[in-house]
């Protein structure tokens, strides 16, 4: 069972930066896709950025060249990158983990990230 574990949501004001950090536990990072999801209350969660098993990355149009997902397979450990923040990012941040050999999926607790000035 994969265990994951978010941090490093928090307050910022608009154009402002943060780092969102997804720790893995019992699984192999270099074996799942990861990516991450925010859900904006009264909205669906979406997908923000995902980062395959070949490394390959994929963004949402409207984070595309703000945000940047990457993976320290060593830590077990898949970061998401945010600069220029803008008061529509603010959501609730979800890790998840998937297995393609599998078709499992596992999902963080989440973590709140505000963008107000």
């Amino acid at each position: 069972q994969v265990q994951l574990v978010e941090s490093g949501g928090g307050l910022v004001q608009p154009g402002g930066s943060l780092r969102l950090s997804c720790t893995a536990s019992k699984s192999n990072l270099s074996l799942l896709n990861m990516s991450w999801h925010r859900q904006a209350p009264g909205r669906q969660r979406e997908e923000v950025a995902r980062i395959a098993v070949t490394s390959r990355t994929n963004y949402l149009d409207s984070v595309r060249g703000r945000f940047t997902i990457s993976r320290d397979i060593r830590k077990n450990t898949v970061y998401l990158q945010m600069n220029n923040l803008r008061p529509d990012d603010t959501a609730v941040y979800y890790c998840k983990a998937d297995s393609s050999r599998s078709g499992k999926e596992y999902w963080g607790q989440g973590t709140q990230v505000t963008v107000s000035a």
